[in-house]
């Protein structure tokens, strides 16, 4: 039986035609890799989304399909495009679909013989990334047939400040729809409008456009709406940027669930 290398949280109640995506929560390895990585750097996980699914667990409660990884990014990772296009081409460090190091530029494998040839992308791809895509493909399917347009949410956040992608600190929020091309304007302005309405400053498809779930899931015209949402991390964790904290998550959580309420009246 092949493993099932992603977490699905069906909704209590009757679903609605909304799914959350959270491709980088992942902190799992599978043991034949696990062994091959830097045991200081997987102590950390330094390029995880820690506890996403925790600061986005009121969804359950509105009929709200989760999806998140089981394995860390740096197996594979399932914001990038398969091919290994770059997602930007601005000269900010991009991690590979297979990474081989940190964003911080560190090496992430013990030995070079360890870095993964095609071969073993390939078997990636195919054991770890295309059933992640491909459940989600099944959902969106599922819940369109029913009815007739669905919400796709691809949640991440990251550290205030990486600067091998920006010198800049990171703003809050940051929505992405690859310039309005993932989803009908009315989401767009809806989820822009709602995030605003907080203290919080909030971009939009700058400095991130929305990743390679966003963009392939993303399509308006046939009644599938995607939105990808990047978050400074030390807006629900402590300051280290590393632990939860239930006070300040709570303000944020707040935000998030006005937000889908607002999108979900839309539909």
């Amino acid at each position: 039986m092949a493993e099932i290398p992603f977490y699905l949280l069906e909704p209590k109640d009757e679903k609605i035609p909304f799914v959350l995506s959270i491709p980088h929560r992942g902190t799992e390895f599978p043991v034949e890799l696990k062994g091959q990585y830097v045991p200081e750097l997987v102590e950390v996980l330094d390029d995880t989304d820690w506890d996403l699914e925790k600061l986005y667990d009121f969804v359950n409660d509105l009929g709200i399909t989760v999806i998140y990884a089981k394995y860390s990014r740096w197996v594979i990772d399932l914001n990038r495009e398969p091919n290994s296009k770059p997602l930007y081409n601005d000269g900010r460090l991009i991690t590979e679909l297979c990474p081989k190091t940190t964003f911080l530029s560190e090496d992430i494998y013990v030995k070079k013989e360890f870095e993964p040839n095609d071969e073993e992308i390939e078997r990636r791809l195919q054991t770890y990334f295309y059933p992640y895509h491909k459940k989600i493909d099944e959902i969106i399917e599922e819940l369109k047939s029913k009815f007739g347009q669905v919400i796709f949410w691809d949640a991440h956040s990251i550290r205030r400040q990486v600067k091998t992608i920006r010198q800049e600190l990171f703003p809050d929020f940051i929505l992405g729809n690859n310039d309005g091309k993932t989803a009908d304007k009315k989401f767009i302005e809806t989820a822009l409008n709602s995030l605003k309405s907080s203290n919080w400053q909030v971009n939009h498809n700058d400095p991130f456009k929305g990743g390679y779930l966003t963009r392939s899931k993303g399509n308006p015209e046939k009644g599938v709406h995607a939105l990808q949402l990047e978050m400074s991390k030390d807006l629900y964790m402590k300051n280290d940027e590393l632990d939860y904290d239930y006070e300040k998550a709570e303000k944020v959580k707040e935000l998030l669930r006005r937000t889908f309420e607002n999108l979900i009246d839309l539909l």
